[in-house]
């Protein structure tokens, strides 16, 4: 059997990397129980260094308005050069709250 493949940067996810489930709309905006996918945790945390959970439940709730994002595509192309088990601290600042 295969490594799951993370959907943002469409590498492996091999099994001692570390990694953690995405709700598409955040729990506190609604969607617990809703649609989750499983990310490498530094793509996850990406993810919330760059947009408020109201951005995420109003706009970027989909895999694909993820990939667009213009921090995040940028992110994609810096991460896809490192192996799939890669973790480091969240390169960039954090997002102004």
């Amino acid at each position: 059997m295969s490594d799951p493949i993370c959907p943002l940067c469409l590498r492996p996810i091999p099994p001692d990397a570390k990694q953690s489930l995405h709700h598409l709309v955040p729990k506190l905006k609604g969607g617990k129980g809703g649609p989750a996918v499983l990310l490498h945790q530094i793509c996850h945390n990406e993810i919330h260094a760059t947009l408020t959970e109201a951005e995420l439940a109003r706009s970027y709730h989909t895999i694909d308005a993820l990939r667009h994002h213009p921090r995040l595509a940028k992110f994609i192309g810096w991460i896809a050069k490192r192996p799939p088990g890669f973790q480091s601290k969240t390169p960039g600042p954090r997002r102004k709250r």
